[in-house]
């Protein structure tokens, strides 16, 4: 008997330091993994104010503005100042995007409707940003509270209010998330466009990692998932199911979109249509090729149809 106590104990002593060892290798990938994707890798603007408004009156008028978040960092956007009293909208690009993606349709959308536009960068997107990881969601949902504070504190040369009381948000993947979690807090957000919704921040990063590291993508986002428990574990990174915070939506304007180009969120958001309230009214349109997910490679006309349908939402939803 004692023979066989020592037996165990030598075999556990042998044992034990192997099963720390992976414990700590599994450990430390997973923090590596959710630490690369927190930090997107930086691309250039698209297109700039200054060029862009060698090309539009109305482009020439947008300001490069910035403002506080509330937990003291620094956000930035470009602003397109509509009519006195009018209604806002807010434009959110898609992960690894950056605020030059939504800058075409958010000067249009000001021209067609005289609308208040803010295009912010996403906390650790664009150049040099000033707010170094993403935390996928959560900590953005109240950047963009921030941002909508910020549209409130807007005064015309007559120190009047320059934005009215309703308030939209446009959001593409990562985007389309914030803007959901920010409607949720904020019943003045009236009318969402909503273009490729993942189901979670967890679906964000399983998606940026299958991009970033192919390889094995499915396990290493199943690993990266755990590795947020401990990379965010005194931050803001949200598990919240999407489904989940569409529920709370009541009495809203939404329109759903997606395309068979990301088939991913594509089949997320057809999920997500069921999920709103039956005081919110939702329209879907799921079958855009490309959606907004990879809206760059649109040819022209697939580019003004789906413009046009934003637009013509905005402009009826937030008039209401």
């Amino acid at each position: 008997m004692a023979k066989t106590k020592r037996l165990v104990k030598t075999l556990f002593r042998l044992v034990l330091p192997v099963i720390i060892l992976i414990i700590a290798a599994f450990g430390g990938s997973a923090v590596w993994l959710v630490h690369q994707i927190s930090k997107p890798v930086q691309t250039n603007y698209l297109v700039t104010p200054e060029k862009y408004g060698q090309l539009s009156t109305r482009g020439a008028r947008i300001t490069d503005e910035s403002w506080t978040n509330k937990d003291g960092t620094s956000a930035r956007g470009w602003l397109l100042r509509g009519a006195e009293g009018m209604p806002a909208v807010i434009l959110l690009h898609r992960y690894g995007a950056n605020r030059s993606h939504v800058l075409d349709l958010g000067v249009k959308i000001n021209e067609s409707t005289n609308f208040t536009i803010l295009m912010p960068d996403l906390r650790a997107h664009g150049i040099e940003p000033p707010v170094a990881n993403s935390s996928l969601g959560g900590c953005e949902i109240e950047d963009a509270a921030a941002a909508i504070g910020y549209l409130r504190s807007l005064k015309t040369e007559k120190q009047a209010d320059l934005v009215g009381a309703n308030i939209g948000f446009y959001g593409v993947e990562l985007g389309s998330l914030v803007a959901l979690g920010a409607a949720a807090g904020d019943k003045s957000v009236k009318a969402l466009v909503l273009d490729s919704v993942p189901s979670s921040s967890d679906q964000v990063l399983g998606s940026a990692i299958s991009k970033r590291f192919p390889f094995a993508s499915s396990v290493t986002s199943k690993i990266a998932t755990y590795g947020t428990y401990l990379y965010f574990y005194n931050n803001c990174y949200d598990h919240e199911l999407s489904c989940n915070i569409a529920k709370s939506l009541e009495d809203r304007q939404v329109l759903l979109l997606a395309g068979s180009d990301a088939p991913l969120f594509q089949e997320a958001t057809e999920k997500l249509s069921r999920c709103f309230p039956g005081g919110s009214v939702v329209e879907s349109k799921l079958d855009f090729n490309p959606s907004g997910y990879n809206l760059t490679n649109a040819s022209v006309e697939q580019l003004n149809i789906y413009d046009q349908r934003v637009i013509e939402f905005f402009s009826k939803a937030l008039r209401q």
